[in-house]
């Protein structure tokens, strides 16, 4: 799974953070790792825990949450 957290308001505004890793949704806590960003994120390392915390088997759809751990410069 590959995906990128937009910053939008704040002193991150318009910086990025990207995660690339296996999500196994049947887990749990899921870990995956942040592999860079942009902006004031560049070169931002680190891994994302997720947690499925509600699941709609008819429909497919999920409520997620995302807890991020960065180091950057």
């Amino acid at each position: 799974m590959l995906f990128n957290f937009a910053f939008t308001e704040g002193k991150y505004n318009g910086s990025n953070l990207s995660v690339l890793g296996r999500n196994g949704v049947l887990s749990e806590v899921r870990e995956m790792p942040v592999v860079g960003g942009s902006g004031l994120l560049r070169f931002a390392r680190g891994y994302a825990q997720a947690r499925t915390q509600e699941r709609d088997v008819n429909t497919g759809d999920a409520v997620v949450e995302y807890n991020v751990y960065v180091f950057h410069y």
